[in-house]
């Protein structure tokens, strides 16, 4: 197994490039990197804009730590595309030149732009320089090609533009594209000019959501739960040279069952050429086979060391374009042989990971940052978010209507992070030229996409937004890509098809969809519990939540009582995964359990990770605690209210001081008979002893005494899971469809309050001792 540092930082400028290896020992994918990276730092090989000012960045909202790391000399330096690695190549990103565009202009052939961007950062982004928002714009540079290149073909690489491009290169129109998140590629060889400068423009027209095209949670006018848009360039922007037959994709599908990789080689002038796959762990070859371009190779991985969030192993993956003897085509890969299906496990369909069901727990994960929006700042910043769910106990993230980088995917595959990957999502009910253009930008997504190992399932539409023929497209994105799971849609409007049901429950747990007989439910989104950190808000004072809370302690508590939920329903609804809403803030949202600006964590690390290691292990996320049955009475234990008691009055709970000498009606009215729960018999209901049938239960928050009207929603409501006191002694009581929420008095009143929350009966203070319990022989006898 290759062992990949977390930094790989590029050589200094001082560097050389090295030359490509004839024979002995190979690299790995990890020295092809370091070696790549190195030469795009190479003396006089990219010119700068000569007459445009220099690049400056604008003041962002907020910074990240890595906004001052961020520079004209080194904007996104790493190779840009780690699953299909060329030693030779040059990074365009940088200063180009840039000026906004008007409908039906001439491109800027020969003219220096007045204005400086940083490339790949969004012309919307303080990062970028410009910090506006236009649709359409001209961008400029030039460049030089190196002699070694000579006689090869020299593709120019856009990983991801914003949203119509054109590109010329030398005054020749070289190609147009169509996509925000797609990838695409030009051969500029015959625009080229050797031994002199070259100059590429490109123009780009992105109508945002005044548009057709998918744009995820891009609005011209954002707010609420749409944000910032981004346009232009937004990721590296790149070239590298190439032989007449060379490698365009590598298709590599793990078999586990199989003991084999199926690789698929797609190739460029590949007549008459073999492509040979080989497998190897370190410098053991484990696998080889060859076979004709396009087609099924399958590759021998005997006994595969299986990939997963506990042991995210990698092999390397080599594949060689031959015609007889002679290697006309290089690219060095890897690949993790995990499985990825669903099956029945004790009679509930389960989503399973190489043939085991692990509950997939994770954070939604949108990809926005307050000084590069679309765009992180490093490269560290980006593999951020991955580890900073890792280290929270995550196992999961669900990539949410946005497609990342290719590092991105690899840094989940290196640190194992299982990802379902979302399609971005279009604005409005699509005509039928804009589901024509969705289909192609969702099968290149899929395409482009399809080997890294820590993408577990395709979502192809959100919660109904643009959507339309769900099942049709679910049972498409299914016949493009076997090996993993398809949503067909998250919340709202499901499909009916599809491997997962998946339900949107605010705040939740809820009652999510149950598991059938052919599909597996999770809780898509959930959550959503805002907090306010002050110095840290996109727009002081602005910021919401689905609910908020007031303190750390307050949120931390919240959301270990939502796990101990999702617990309960992993049981009764057969949930196998559940997506808490959200990793980090994303301007005025505030759900995140970290800041926006990544500088300050919001809840107990420990806590979290511990609550969500015993989710995933199968142990009680919350130790339950055994109450006895038969009558008994409930005491307050808040100092200077100790001698108080449970009782109702007029059909509502309240607390009164009870002593001997009270009425007979007061004790009979304190006195309840503690009964397995009317939902769930491990836990509790409270009967009245003086109203038989009539149970302790809670409705808008106020608790109550009511006699049952058959409902599963009074069972529910009338249900109470006990748990060690929390002001450690006696019990609290847990409500059991509202897991965050507990039984506490308030000015003699009892109600179900969530720690922190913003009704008054919600404050955290003495909310510990408020909902603790003495239980106490029964005043009635």
């Amino acid at each position: 197994m290759r062992r990949f540092p977390l930094d790989l930082d590029p050589p200094s400028p001082s560097d050389e490039p090295r030359p490509r290896l004839r024979g002995g020992r190979r690299r790995s994918p990890l020295t092809a990197l370091v070696a790549a990276a190195a030469a795009l730092l190479m003396p006089l090989t990219l010119a700068s804009p000569a007459q445009a000012a220099e690049w400056e960045p604008q003041e962002p909202p907020l910074t990240t730590p890595w906004t001052d790391d961020v520079s004209a000399d080194n904007a996104l330096p790493e190779y840009p595309r780690p699953q299909m690695v060329r030693e030779e190549w040059r990074n365009l990103n940088g200063e180009w030149e840039w000026a906004p565009a008007q409908e039906g202009e001439k491109p800027p052939f020969g003219e220096s732009l007045d204005r400086t961007i940083l490339v790949p950062y969004p012309v919307e982004s303080a990062l970028s320089g410009i910090a506006e928002d236009t649709d359409r714009m001209w961008y400029r540079r030039t460049f030089t090609v190196p002699d070694s290149w000579k006689g090869r073909h020299v593709k120019l690489n856009f990983d991801a533009v914003d949203y119509k491009a054109e590109v010329w290169v030398n005054g020749t129109r070289v190609g147009a594209h169509r996509g925000g998140y797609d990838r695409f590629t030009f051969d500029i060889t015959d625009a080229l000019r050797r031994g002199e400068d070259n100059e590429i423009i490109v123009g780009v027209h992105d109508p945002t959501d005044s548009g057709q095209q998918a744009v995820g949670k891009q609005r011209n006018d954002p707010g609420g739960i749409f944000y910032t848009s981004y346009s232009g360039i937004w990721q590296t922007v790149w070239m590298e040279p190439v032989a007449p037959a060379h490698t365009t994709r590598v298709d590599l599908t793990p078999d586990v069952a199989g003991e084999k990789l199926d690789a698929v080689v797609h190739t460029a002038g590949g007549g008459g050429v073999t492509a040979q796959v080989t497998v190897r762990d370190g410098q053991n070859v484990v696998g080889r086979a060859r076979g004709k371009p396009g087609t099924k190779i399958e590759v021998p991985v005997p006994d595969a060391r299986l990939w997963s969030p506990d042991d995210p192993f990698l092999y390397d993956v080599d594949v060689e374009l031959k015609r007889g003897s002679k290697v006309r085509d290089r690219v060095e890969s890897y690949a993790g042989m995990r499985s990825v299906g669903t099956e029945m496990v004790d009679g509930t369909r389960r989503m399973v990971l190489n043939g085991e069901y692990v509950f997939q727990m994770g954070p939604l994960d949108q990809g926005y940052w307050p000084d590069g929006i679309s765009t992180a700042p490093t490269d560290e910043a980006l593999r951020f978010d991955i580890k900073a769910a890792k280290d929270l106990g995550f196992n999961t993230i669900r990539k949410h209507v946005k497609v990342e980088p290719d590092r991105w995917y690899y840094w989940a595959d290196r640190m194992g992070m299982l990802v379902w990957q979302d399609m971005p999502s279009m604005a409005h009910s699509p005509d039928e030229a804009a589901k024509d253009r969705y289909e192609h930008e969702l099968r290149e997504m899929v395409d482009q996409h399809r080997s890294f190992p820590s993408i577990t399932q395709w979502i192809p539409f959100n919660e109904g937004w643009g959507q339309y023929d769900g099942a049709r497209i679910a049972d498409e994105v299914k016949r493009m890509d076997p090996s993993r799971l398809v949503t067909g849609a998250s919340g709202w409007y499901d499909t009916g098809n599809g491997d997962v049901v998946d339900s949107h429950i605010y705040v939740g747990p809820g009652d999510p969809t149950p598991a059938t007989a052919s599909r597996a439910s999770v809780l898509g989104e959930y959550g959503g519990l805002g907090l306010r950190v002050e110095g840290h808000e996109w727009s002081p004072g602005d910021g919401f939540g689905y609910e908020m809370v007031s303190d750390s302690a307050s949120l931390t508590s919240r959301y270990v009582g939502l796990t101990a939920g999702l617990q309960r329903l992993e049981r009764t609804n057969g949930i196998s995964a559940a997506i808490y809403t959200e990793i980090t803030d994303v301007e005025n949202e505030l759900n995140g359990l970290w800041t926006y600006d990544r500088q300050q964590i919001k809840v107990d690390e420990d806590r979290i990770r511990a609550a969500h290691e015993d989710l995933i292990a199968g142990r009680p996320v919350i130790e339950p605690a055994d109450l006895p049955t038969g009558e008994h009475s409930l005491r307050v234990t808040t100092p200077g209210y100790d001698n108080r008691y449970i009782r109702h009055q007029d059909a509502l709970g309240f607390t009164e001081v009870v002593e001997e000498s009270s009425s007979d009606l007061l004790k009979q009215d304190a006195t309840w008979r503690i009964v397995p729960g009317l939902a769930d018999d491990t836990c509790y209901s409270l009967e009245s002893a003086n109203y038989p049938d009539e149970y302790l239960r809670h409705r808008a928050s106020r608790v109550r005494r009511e006699a049952s009207d058959g409902s599963e929603l009074f069972r529910e409501d009338a249900t109470w899971c006990a748990e060690p006191g929390l002001s450690g002694s006696g019990v609290s009581l847990r409500s059991y469809n509202f897991p965050d929420q507990y039984l506490r008095h308030y000015d003699s009143e009892l109600w179900l309050a969530g720690v922190g929350g913003p009704e008054p009966y919600e404050t955290a203070q003495l909310f510990d001792e408020d909902a603790t319990w003495a239980i106490e022989e029964p005043w009635a006898s």
